[in-house]
């Protein structure tokens, strides 16, 4: 399951896993123009975790999903 919300400078898109237990905590993902934010809370260190990607990283990551194995330059 997953939210999307439009904010004034960013979209939110929240991922729920609603799969088999153990459940992992929710990924929220704020795509904004200059960058996207993947933000996981980690309850072991009671922090969240964050990974910054370019849109070029983005775009590369989205596209890799439906390819097979091997190595690839967007053009």
């Amino acid at each position: 399951m997953f939210t999307i919300e439009h904010e004034f400078d960013a979209t939110v898109v929240t991922l729920v896993d609603d799969g088999t237990a153990p459940l992992e905590e929710d990924v929220t993902v704020h795509v904004t123009e200059s960058a996207i934010l993947l933000n996981q809370y980690d309850a072991r260190s009671d922090r969240t975790v964050s990974i910054r990607l370019s849109p070029e990283q983005w775009r590369d990551l989205t596209a890799a999903l439906d390819l097979p194995e091997g190595v690839y330059r967007a053009t």
